[in-house]
Order: structure tokens, then sequence, then C-alpha cells
């Protein structure tokens, strides 16, 4: 009996170093799979939070180049309605003197003949000089207006062609 006492120690000894060794390598292996997950985890964080400050600083870079677009679009509308006034008081100084001018030659007519001669002179080179005043402040007015979408049309052609480029 002893003997088998002895040879059953042994058996469980043999057992439970066995176990143990099974239990120690299944652990390690647990542990080593579990730290290869965190590091996958924390790498794929990492990457997701590099991503997002990325696309964060894309759209405040976005916002800011939009905001200095509609800056330079204002400022140059502003130019442009500057550019038309100087043009209108231009046209008004000239037209009050071109009328005095002819008011004080007609009044110095010396006969009805000249006098509608001065008369018609004079309002057709009035209506000249209006048309000539219009089409200059049209032309203004276009180049103003072109100026002022300018910078924007810039920007929607850059976020269209951004968004394409992303599909």
């Amino acid at each position: 009996m002893a003997d088998s006492a002895e040879t059953i120690t042994a058996a469980t000894k043999k057992s439970v170093e066995a176990t143990t060794a099974q239990v120690k390598a299944s652990a390690e292996k647990v542990q080593a799979q579990t730290e290869k997950f965190q590091a996958a985890g924390a790498q794929a964080f990492r990457e997701g939070v590099d991503k997002s400050v990325a696309s964060l600083t894309e759209i405040n870079d976005l916002g800011k180049k939009n905001l200095e677009a509609m800056v330079e679009s204002a400022t140059a509308a502003q130019r442009g309605v500057e550019s038309l006034s100087q043009h209108a008081m231009a046209f008004s100084k000239k037209s009050f003197e071109d009328s005095v001018a002819a008011a004080q030659s007609m009044a110095q007519a010396r006969s009805v003949q000249e006098l509608l001669e001065l008369q018609t002179n004079w309002a057709k080179s009035a209506t000249e000089a209006y048309l000539a005043g219009v089409t200059k402040m049209t032309d203004v007015m276009t180049a103003s207006v072109k100026d002022s979408f300018k910078p924007i049309n810039e920007r929607v052609t850059a976020s269209v062609e951004k968004f394409q480029a992303a599909r």
C-alpha cells in the first residue's frame, strides 16, 4: 500500500505539474493575445484620433479660406461701389457744367434760329454724353460684379473638386 500511495502521489504530482504547465502556457498565450489586442486597439485609437485631428484641421482651413474669400469679395464690391460713385459724381459735375455753358450760349443767341440750333446741338451732345456715361457705368458695374464673385467662385470650384476627388 505504501507503494501504491507513493505511485498515486507521484502520479498526482506529475498530473498537477502537467496541469500547472498547461495552465501557465494558456495564461501566457492569453496574456500575449491580450497585449496584442491592446496594442491593436491603441493603434486603432491613435489612428482614429489622428484622422479626426486632420479632418478638424482641414475643416478649419477650409473655413478660414472661405472667410478670406468672403472678405475679398466684399472688398471688391466696395471698390466697385466707390468707382461707380466717382463716375456718377464726375458725370453729374460735367453735365451740370455743360448745361450752364449751354444756357449761357443760348442766352446770347441773336435770333430764334440761332437759339434752336444751339439748343439742338446741346441736346445732341447731352444725349451722347449720357449714353457714353451709361455705357461706362455699365462697364464698371459689370467689372465690379465679376471681381466680387471671383473669390467666391474660386472657393466653390475648389470645394467641388475636393468633394469629387473624395468620391
